[in-house]
């Protein structure tokens, strides 16, 4: 495995994992100034997965990684990040869930 791959999913399990986990389980303890965070990450993983998109089409390589970082991931972190506490529980659960998606997808990937 390519040692930037590697770095990528130490990244994801590590970072992302425990930034979605956190958010997740303790809403109301967030500051205002990490929603915010949050909203402008959702909308730069918009722009970064399009620019992807792109490329790996002008390639003939896949994307969907990419799409399901732009029609979940991202719009996900955007309502969470506009809204903020006391938005939908629902809301908070897909995120665990994507938490759990993202640690556990990446593991495998870690170690394969």
């Amino acid at each position: 495995m390519a040692e930037n791959h590697v770095i990528l999913h130490l990244l994801h399990i590590f970072v992302i994992g425990g930034l979605f986990l956190y958010v997740s389980l303790y809403p109301s303890n967030i500051s205002n100034a990490m929603f915010s965070f949050l909203f402008y990450l959702g909308v730069f993983i918009i722009i970064y997965h399009m620019y992807k998109i792109h490329k790996y089409f002008l390639l003939g390589k896949s994307y969907k990684i990419n799409l399901f970082h732009i029609y979940l991931v991202a719009p996900l972190l955007i309502y969470i990040g506009h809204y903020k506490p006391p938005s939908n529980d629902f809301v908070y659960t897909l995120l665990l869930m994507t938490t759990f998606a993202v640690i556990g997808i990446h593991t495998f990937y870690l170690f394969t």
